[in-house]
């Protein structure tokens, strides 16, 4: 209804009010507040933008650019650790301590990019036209075109609640919501604890930790390129999650059972790879096999919220008493990348069993011919 102009603008100005008042508070009732607000927030942020994303791009080409989303990310991450170590220097300045000079910089920057984002995003391909200064009325008709040949779902059918609920009778909901969250339980505790792991289970100092936390984000960014470029080119989904997740099998077992430090650092550079590569195999993997805009959004929202819980378990799989191993977290990692491998393998053999059954004629899949499952 309103754009995702304005609705991304306000979702990030909304994040920077909050962020910035954050530097503010003085109780546990007062962060748990704003951390709530910061969560509803930031929350419709991933599943938008890769709605987004999916309406503009061919079912070949998204997962190249899910990789360029994921990889703006994991870039910020890596310079946000850099920006944070900076900031905390100023502890003090303006009777201020450093933390709260943190949120209150990440916080301006947000509000700044918020502003930006309302003249810079683009609208939807039908409504291409709304953005300012980006395709011409007969680019839009081809962007248009090219998506109704894919799928035939460019329009969205009239909002009504029916039309979203109605998907959580598909089964394919929960096995891409069960990924998310295997996915995300890994994904939190090591992007939220790497610093600790690497001060009190490789012995480095306080900064050392922080400064040394960054690079496996930056080298992420190699991984999720080529595993894209190759699922994208040879239509892989299925067996690109797979090999992404051997990686971070292999990363874990390096990070847990090795014996000399430098091992284990290099085991973070192969887990932390292996699962920001699979964020962007993973959401192509489910928009390639769905059809119909609610359908994305509702696949979209239902995948977020599981995440969101993996996120959740992730924060409590780290055990401080078990360092310098920390053997519950890498187990549970291990695992949860092993159902990960488990459910793609029976999603795999489940679209070449429907895909021969659309070719005799037997069924029409997701209400569309000539539709193909991607795996």
């Amino acid at each position: 209804m309103c754009g995702p102009r304005f609705v991304f603008s306000l979702i990030t100005i909304g994040f920077g009010i909050i962020t910035m008042c954050t530097a503010f508070i003085n109780t546990w009732e007062q962060m748990v507040v704003l951390r709530l607000l910061l969560g509803i927030a930031q929350s419709a942020i991933f599943p938008g933008l890769s709605y987004l994303i999916s309406t503009w791009y061919t079912r070949k080409e998204q997962q190249l650019r899910f990789a360029f989303l994921q990889t703006g990310e994991v870039i910020v991450v890596g310079l946000g650790i850099f920006l944070n170590y900076g900031v905390n220097h100023l502890n003090g300045k303006g009777n201020l301590a450093g933390w709260r000079w943190m949120f209150l910089v990440q916080g301006l920057l947000a509000i700044v990019l918020g502003f930006v984002t309302y003249f810079w995003m683009v609208d939807f391909p039908e409504n291409a036209h709304k953005s300012l200064r980006f395709l011409t009325a007969e680019e839009q008709n081809l962007a248009v075109a090219r998506i109704s040949d894919d799928r035939g779902d460019v329009k969205a059918e009239e909002f009504s609640f029916w039309n979203c609920i109605i998907h959580f009778l598909d089964p394919k909901i929960y096995g891409f919501c069960a990924l998310l969250f295997c996915l995300n339980l890994v994904s939190t505790s090591l992007s939220y604890f790497l610093p600790i792991i690497l001060k009190t289970g490789m012995g480095f100092s306080e900064d050392s930790s922080i400064i040394l936390s960054a690079p496996p984000y930056f080298y992420a960014v190699i991984p999720v390129i080529i595993s894209s470029i190759v699922g994208d080119y040879y239509q892989l989904r299925g067996l690109v999650i797979i090999f992404n997740s051997i990686c971070t099998i292999v990363g874990f077992c390096m990070l847990g059972f090795a014996s000399q430090d430098t091992v284990r650092y290099i085991g973070t550079y192969l887990s932390t790879g292996g699962y920001v590569s699979n964020w962007a195999a993973m959401n192509a993997y489910q928009s390639s096999n769905i059809v119909g805009q609610w359908k994305r959004a509702t696949f979209a929202a239902a995948s977020t919220a599981c995440n969101g819980l993996g996120g959740i378990a992730g924060a409590f799989i780290i055990r401080y008493n078990e360092a310098p191993r920390y053997m519950t977290a890498i187990w549970v990692s291990i695992g949860s990348h092993i159902v990960i491998i488990a459910i793609v393998g029976m999603f795999s053999i489940y679209f070449w069993y429907a895909n021969g059954r659309q070719r005799k004629g037997m069924v029409l899949l997701e209400r569309t011919m000539d539709f193909r499952y991607t795996y």
